[in-house]
């Protein structure tokens, strides 16, 4: 009986066997890497799944040309396993998962620091780890056999994979966005997780954001200075630190009168510090609050950002030099701000390139490239440390040493026991934030400069906190105390203390807004200049209440006085859905 070209006439019984070790085979490349994150606990389930899901694409081919199945699964084969390669090895040096920001620092390395990445890392068994991830793969290669069905149903069911896999999820991204650009980036986020797509969404994304970044630093470059600036320290050594924390609530410091025990080191040098307890955050999100945070930017003039210089800029043009460290991720499209504010900086240490936040990244990664800054050798310096904090997932914000809190004590009853696991994580990430934030305090210190370190958060976060004790993160539709109060703490070094107005007990409780604190810098700092206005520095005499406005700015009726939720709040039959309004 004649054949039609490219196919063979299907056997009695459909081959399961060999489908199954195909799809094995090009799961194989992405599945290892995947299924070691998942038995390490680093990140969660859906790379995985979407991996899985994503292998599948391959055996459409593999169904419509089954004569040369062996040929095209090791042309795609060597593919997948290059990629896999350089996830894998990823893995095995930093235990963490590959991502697009791995790439941007790939393309940003010189074949010099390439060749010193490679002397550091270098380890036998990772060699070893790779022969045998190749020979596994050549392995499950020479199982592989042509499948064959009919030409026609071959073409039907490679089809239907191809459509279920990529056709109708890309679709339904697409109908889900009101662009088909975010269609499409939604639907890159899904696929990435799978080799060889991985590389490819990675370059794609490390391309945009060289665009975007560029045009924001071109932008940025063209803000104009500040007039007549002015510095009383001018020609002295000086070396001052801001310290950017993340998703901290004060009001699960123990420090700020919370009951459990999760602040022992900042409690320790208590009377070193300078405690404020009634600052809050504009914005509940990370960069909204920072476009204003780190500039002139407020709630009433939230565009400032784009027409003034950040603190970064204004301490360059006093001359210093400026330092940016940070443990948050720099490379995805949420953070290009974060990246043109880290970009303004004369040096940069980027310290976590995990493809999402729900990864063991901790913080005290920062300790070291800290400790190198302090010892460079200008005279004046600002260095800025950015923190991942305590931000969801919390489970992975802390190392295993940190869980101490595991029971009910101190928990409030109304907290049930489906919260409590959450609850508690969250107390373990707010003392292992203490530990940190302590750390660098201790380490500033012992380097006996002359100068300041001032640590705030850049929002808080309500874990069962609030009224009704169920809500969970962040939503500025429905704003909670707890995802506005955050830390507002200094300390200064003896040197800076003799010579400064250093005592400030009788302010520590003034109502404050930290989309004001370029005002509160630059007078801590000795700085003056046309645009800035005493009466939105916390410090000064000339300081003037006015309402702290919350919510989104841009919206219509979007803004609110925050003393009105709290009188709200305080109010016996206030219920919680009044109570988060």
């Amino acid at each position: 009986m004649a054949t039609m070209k490219g196919s063979s006439p299907a056997p009695k019984g459909f081959d399961w066997t060999g489908l199954v070790w195909l799809f094995v085979f090009f799961w194989y490349f992405s599945g290892i890497t995947q299924l070691l994150i998942q038995l390490t606990g680093i990140t969660g389930f859906a790379g995985f799944r979407q991996a899985f899901v994503m292998s599948g694409i391959w055996l459409a081919p593999m169904l419509l040309f089954p004569n040369k199945t062996r040929i095209m699964a090791a042309v795609i084969g060597v593919v997948l396993w290059a990629c896999s390669m350089a996830s894998l090895g990823y893995f095995f040096i930093y235990q963490q998962e590959f991502s697009q920001s791995v790439i941007f620092i790939m393309f940003e390395s010189n074949i010099s620091e390439a060749g010193e990445y490679m002397t550091q890392y270098f380890a036998w068994w990772i060699v070893l780890a790779f022969i045998a991830h190749t020979a596994f793969a050549i392995f499950l290669w020479t199982r592989l056999r042509p499948v064959y069905m009919p030409r026609g149903r071959a073409w039907v069911v490679s089809t239907a994979l191809l459509v279920a896999i990529i056709g109708y999820p890309l679709a339904k991204q697409m109908a889900r966005h009101d662009d088909a650009a975010s269609g499409l980036e939604a639907f890159e986020s899904r696929i990435e997780p799978a080799v060889p797509w991985q590389m490819l969404v990675a370059y794609h994304r490390y391309t945009q954001q060289l665009d975007s970044m560029q045009s924001m630093l071109t932008s940025s470059s063209n803000i104009p200075p500040l007039k007549n600036l002015k510095d009383q320290q001018a020609g002295l050594p000086t070396t001052l630190v801001l310290v950017i924390g993340e998703s901290t609530n004060r009001g699960r410091m123990h420090l700020y009168g919370y009951p459990r025990q999760t602040t022992p080191n900042l409690d320790a040098m208590k009377d070193q510090l300078q405690v404020f307890n009634n600052v809050i955050t504009p914005r509940p999100y990370t960069i909204e609050a920072l476009q204003q945070v780190l500039t002139f930017a407020d709630e009433e003039n939230p565009d400032l950002y784009l027409k003034t210089p950040s603190i970064v800029s204004v301490m360059k043009q006093a001359g210093y030099k400026t330092f940016w460290i940070t443990n948050q991720q720099t490379m995805t499209k949420r953070n290009t701000m974060l990246t043109t504010f880290s970009e303004q900086a004369d040096e940069q240490v980027y310290l976590n390139n995990n493809r999402n936040q729900n990864a063991r990244q901790y913080d005290g990664d920062v300790l070291e490239p800290f400790a190198k800054a302090l010892t460079d050798a200008a005279p004046r310096k600002l260095i800025v440390v950015h923190l991942l904090g305590t931000h969801m997932s919390y489970q992975y914000r802390y190392p295993q040493d940190y869980e101490k809190f595991t029971g009910r004590d101190g928990v409030p009853a109304a907290i049930d026991d489906s919260k409590l696991e959450l609850y508690n994580s969250y107390d373990n990430a707010v003392l292992y934030n203490d530990f940190v934030v302590s750390s660098l305090i201790k380490s500033y210190s012992k380097a006996d400069p002359n100068g300041f370190l001032l640590y705030l958060s850049d929002h808080g976060e309500d874990v069962y906190d609030s009224a009704g004790h169920n809500t969970l993160g962040r939503n500025e539709a429905k704003p909670t105390i707890p995802m506005y109060t955050v830390p507002f703490i200094a300390y200064a070094s003896p040197k800076w203390r003799q010579t400064h107005d250093w005592n400030f007990d009788s302010i520590h409780d003034r109502p404050y807004t930290s989309s004001n604190l370029v005002h509160t810098w630059a007078q801590l700092a000795g700085l003056s200049f046309d645009e800035l206005d005493s009466t939105k520095s916390l410090v000064s005499l000339d300081f003037k209440a006015r309402p702290r406005l919350i919510g989104d700015p841009y919206a219509q009726k979007g803004l609110s006085d925050f003393a009105v939720m709290e009188k709200v709040a305080k109010q016996p039959q206030a219920t919680p859905e009044v109570a988060s309004q």
